[in-house]
Formats: C-alpha cells, structure tokens, sequence
C-alpha cells in the first residue's frame, strides 16, 4: 500500500521535460521523424509539468500561439513569448499548447510544438488503469484443441502466463 502512495504522490509532481529529449532539439527538423510533433505523441504530459527548451537566444526564440495561429504560423500575435535561450513553461492547465519558432520562416519549415497536457480525471484513470490484457505479451502459443483436455492445458499455460506477469 505504501508503495503505490509513494507511486501515486510521484505522479502528481510536476515534471521538467527537456522538449525533444535534448539540448539542441529545438531547431527546424532534418525530416518529418525528427519533428518535435514525434517526441510529444510518444510522451505524456500532465498538469504541473514544465516544458524546457534550450536554445541560442541570439537566433530563437519561442512563441506561444493560438491553434490558428499555429496552423498559419504567425508570429505577430503570440500568447507569450520566450527569448532566453533557456525557456521554462508551466503546463497549467489540461488540453492543447502550441509552440512556434520566432525566427524568420522556422515555422514554416517546420520548428514547432503541440502539446496536449491530459485532465486529472484522465491522469488518474491512467495511474490506476487495468494490467494489459495477455494477448499484449508474448508468451508460448496454445494450439487449439478439439478436446476438453486441450482446452484445460491451454488454460494453465495462459494462467501460468497471467500467474508470471503478477508475480514481476
């Protein structure tokens, strides 16, 4: 029981997130899979979380905007804007944030963020949702069996199975 306290508690703590996982992420993206878009579909974001960027203030900065602005990439109305070269944002809310790059045409080849931060109702359903169903873990096949003592072989290597991932 404690031990899920302490997993719970370590889940509701905001997190810095380095966007794109490193250092000199931010930056037009070499191809389509080195977009930024890729990290943030693979990662998850929650309220109290923090974006970090570090980039060269000299040559960058970073807009927050609105969807519409976003999808045009315009840099003339932004939400906030970042010049720092080491930019913090509090993700203080659930839904979508866009990011753009304020540097001349970046946007357009492509410098730029979505971020969807989940609600806490979602977080929680997340944090206590079910064990994956067996068929997500490979294990050893079970023939099917025209027999009732196939069938019941089949069951104890599929509780075998179930028995072994509750143990780990």
């Amino acid at each position: 029981m404690a031990l899920l306290l302490l997993c719970f508690l370590s889940l509701t703590e905001g997190r810095d997130l380095l966007v794109g996982g490193k250092t000199d992420a931010w930056k037009i993206p070499s191809s389509e899979s080195d977009s930024l878009n890729k990290w943030s579909e693979r990662s998850r974001f929650v309220i109290g979380d923090s974006l970090v960027w570090k980039y060269d203030s000299s040559k960058d900065s970073v807009l927050e905007v609105s969807k519409k602005d976003y999808e045009t990439c315009n840099t003339s109305k932004p939400i906030a804007e970042y010049k720092d070269g080491n930019t913090k944002v509090e993700l203080h809310r659930s839904g979508p944030f866009y990011f753009i790059s304020g540097a001349h045409d970046h946007c357009q080849q492509g410098q730029k963020l979505t971020v969807v931060v989940i609600s806490p109702r979602h977080h929680h359903m997340i944090s206590s949702a079910p064990a994956p169903s067996p068929a997500e873990f490979e294990g050893p096949a079970v023939a099917p069996a025209s027999s009732a003592a196939g069938l019941r072989g089949g069951l104890v290597v599929a509780v075998g199975v179930l028995g072994g991932l509750v143990l780990m």
